[in-house]
């Protein structure tokens, strides 16, 4: 679609700018990162989850600079990360060795290595705390970590996966690896019918309300499957990358918080039911869309007719970046595409009236 040239667009677009920046100073009080990224942190994992980018100093840099508006935070990321090149391809995480913050599953009262509630909101009171206006951090930060120093903190046992003691019943198919090269969307055009590998990237990509929104459509209905949470877990992974003068060797590079989530459904299997799993993983504390994306995950996998089993419907259309931008689009100048409308409409409306 070509766009006609406005003239003396530059100096308005200029004044804009500049009124952007007055917006982003609001009062005279200035907004550190450190609290963006400390107080706001499930805002930055979302954006570092949307954007394929892990860092919270950066995500909260990203959302400063654009007033909190995730999309625009999201294009900032993917911008920056377009930049960077790849100087190492990490090894395959081990989600199994997660050091775990928190753990629950639906599915089993009782599981090895026991139900680990963490940080949740599941269970707060969903009423506004009027005291935390006049709340000091610094005191209330002091007085927890002393609490929580001086509780009883009983060693967290091994969690093993509670699929795998599914899979030891055999309700649950084992795949053997294969050793192919995941399919990187960052590098290579989405093609269709997706391999796995390629959806589930684009799902954790994707904006979290989006495939929220198609995840429910699916429960209520317009979709296959209602699954249970077999298990959701959180915490840090350990990343490594090969050594370059023995590729049997490691080295430690860092960690990352992730949430990960195993989702069971009920599937075919011939003449009998079996256990499906619907997999989700996201970056941060971002429990809701590792959710939703395991759901799709599965609903994907078993096709059909609903919105929530089309490739091309879901993943062409839940990306933040493209979503946003397409819409956005709708602001520029249409002037001589409209006209062409208006043009169409008064000739049809004239038509009508001589009749």
């Amino acid at each position: 679609m070509a766009y006609v040239a406005v003239a003396g667009g530059k100096e308005a677009i200029e004044e804009s700018i500049k009124l952007l920046d007055y917006y982003r100073s609001g009062s005279q009080k200035d907004l550190e990162l450190e609290a963006i990224e400390n107080k706001m942190s499930l805002l930055v994992d979302r954006v570092m989850s949307e954007a394929g980018f892990y860092s919270k100093r950066y995500a909260a840099l990203a959302l400063k600079q654009c007033e909190g508006a995730v999309e625009e935070a999201v294009f900032l990321l993917r911008a920056y990360r377009s930049t960077l090149t790849r100087n190492y391809y990490t090894n395959v995480v081990d989600t199994s060795k997660i050091h775990v913050a928190r753990r629950i599953s639906a599915a089993f009262k009782d599981i090895e290595g026991g139900q680990i509630l963490g940080a949740t909101y599941d269970y707060t009171h969903r009423l506004i705390n009027f005291d935390i206006q006049n709340e000091n951090s610094k005191e209330l930060y002091k007085e927890m970590a002393a609490k929580l120093k001086s509780s009883k903190r009983e060693k967290v046992n091994p969690c093993p996966r509670v699929s795998d003691m599914l899979k030891e019943e055999g309700l649950i198919d084992i795949y053997e690896d294969n050793n192919k090269k995941p399919f990187d969307v960052t590098e290579e055009m989405l093609e269709f019918p997706a391999p796995r590998s390629a959806r589930l990237q684009t799902l954790t990509r994707a904006d979290t309300g989006y495939i929220s929104g198609l995840a429910y459509s699916s429960l209520r209905g317009f979709g296959q499957v209602h699954p249970t949470v077999g298990e959701l877990r959180s915490g840090n992974v350990e990343l490594s990358i090969p050594y370059l003068f023995d590729k049997n060797q490691s080295i430690y590079i860092g960690e990352i918080y992730m949430t990960e989530v195993e989702c069971f459904v009920e599937a075919d299997d011939g003449d009998q039911l079996k256990l499906a799993v619907g997999y989700g993983a996201v970056f941060g504390r971002n429990e809701n869309k590792a959710i939703a994306m395991a759901i799709l995950d599965q609903e994907l996998e078993n096709k059909g007719n609903q919105p929530t089993q089309d490739d091309e419907f879901v993943l062409l259309h839940g990306d933040s970046l493209e979503m946003n931008g397409f819409i956005s689009h709708l602001k520029l100048p249409h002037y001589v595409t409209f006209q062409s409308k208006l043009d169409a409409v008064r000739k049809t409306r004239e038509g009508n009236t001589n009749e």
